[in-house]
């Protein structure tokens, strides 16, 4: 072989080498399944009834504040939580993680996360816990840092630094081995307000956006309850809470949306559109295990399904009542949204609330699968 040939050989034997080095990071980042994470608030005596091989997490809801030091409240829920972790002997990739907070369960966080010893001591009475239960990680859920939640809590803007500085404190506690994220309110006050995004996101696993409840027990106007995307008259979605973070440069890799186990009624509400953004008062939470009794044809409930939310409601004409909820076709579009931008996965609240068999699980699972984008 003379020299001319050696030289064109080596030269294409050096590219191939280069592109072979290259493939597994690509494809590693392209085909990193999603996560599906699952609250989970019962003591685990049912756990068994789901198919709980489906997640990727489940998330203990809720340990809450004694002093400055994370705690369990009561044997019920250490019982829980031992339950949970003992899904990890026959599902080795589940990851358990304990959440701090929740609604009205935040009450002194404010005070408490102001100073940075007692957030030093709360990061360490969080590892404590997460090494005695063999835990894996930390969920805050502060509702919320820096703005109004449960009237009467407190509150300063102080909270936005502050949560920062906790972030900060929580992942030098941890160290890299614990996992460390945040549930985030979905609508525009917290998404401008509560969160110092660029100093936070680095430092975090994912932060699991609660895209529901945009119309909740403190409204006095119908609406979709977690719509996948913006109406004229109803312009806080999920799609606008994703589109926000991309836009100020969050990794959507990291950014897990929300869905709704679960349906709001309201009562008194007129039969213009359906009831659809119409006023009405909140009247009743219906798990979504419950909701086909509650919406079946015998009861005086059509359902609707509004093609530019993706998002399914029902109305009884005769007692003008609303319902408002995710459904299989709606999780089926919020989980291809998440797929087809890439993002980190999907949560929901919360496990107990779902159907043991053909629930909203099942549909999560085989959507991130479904490559064909067949559905509905």
């Amino acid at each position: 072989m003379n020299k001319k040939m050696s030289f064109k050989v080596l030269f294409i034997s050096l590219i191939i080498v280069a592109f072979i080095a290259a493939q597994p990071a690509f494809s590693q980042t392209a085909e990193k399944p999603m996560v599906i994470i699952a609250y989970y608030a019962g003591n685990g005596s049912n756990l068994t009834d789901y198919k709980t091989q489906k997640l990727t997490h489940i998330i203990y809801s809720f340990l809450h504040l004694k002093g400055n030091k994370l705690s369990v409240d009561t044997q019920e829920d250490s019982l829980a939580i031992t339950r949970l972790v003992a899904l990890k002997k026959t599902n080795p990739k589940l990851k358990i993680i304990l959440s701090l907070g929740g609604w009205g369960g935040c009450q002194t966080c404010s005070k408490i996360f102001n100073s940075e010893n007692d957030r030093l001591e709360f990061a360490q009475s969080a590892l404590q816990l997460l090494k005695t239960y063999q835990a894996d990680g930390l969920d805050l859920d502060w509702e919320y840092p820096a703005i109004e939640s449960v009237p009467g809590h407190h509150f300063m803007p102080e909270d936005k630094q502050n949560f920062t500085y906790l972030i900060k404190s929580l992942r030098s506690t941890l160290g890299s081995n614990y996992e460390l994220s945040f549930a985030a309110g979905g609508f525009n006050n917290y998404l401008f307000e509560s969160v110092e995004w660029d100093k936070v996101m680095p430092l975090v696993n994912h932060v699991n956006m609660m895209t529901y409840d945009f119309i909740n027990g403190y409204s006095k106007r119908t609406g979709h309850l977690s719509p996948l995307y913006s109406t004229q008259q109803q312009s806080e979605s999920t799609d606008h809470a994703v589109m926000f973070l991309d836009s100020i440069g969050v990794p959507m890799q990291k950014v897990v949306i929300g869905l709704a186990f679960y349906a709001r009624f309201f009562s008194g509400v007129q039969p213009e559109n359906n009831g659809l953004y119409q006023k009405g008062k909140f009247s009743e939470y219906v798990s979504y295990k419950d909701l086909d009794e509650k919406l079946s044809t015998g009861t005086g409930f059509h359902q609707y399904w509004d093609n530019l939310a993706k998002a399914p409601y029902a109305y009884n004409s005769t007692t003008r009542t609303f319902a408002t909820y995710d459904n299989m076709q709606s999780v089926y579009f919020k989980t291809k949204y998440a797929r087809d931008h890439r993002l980190g996965g999907l949560m929901f609240w919360e496990l107990g609330s779902d159907k043991t068999s053909d629930g909203l699980l099942d549909m999560i699972y085989e959507a991130s699968r479904d490559k064909s984008n067949e559905g509905f």
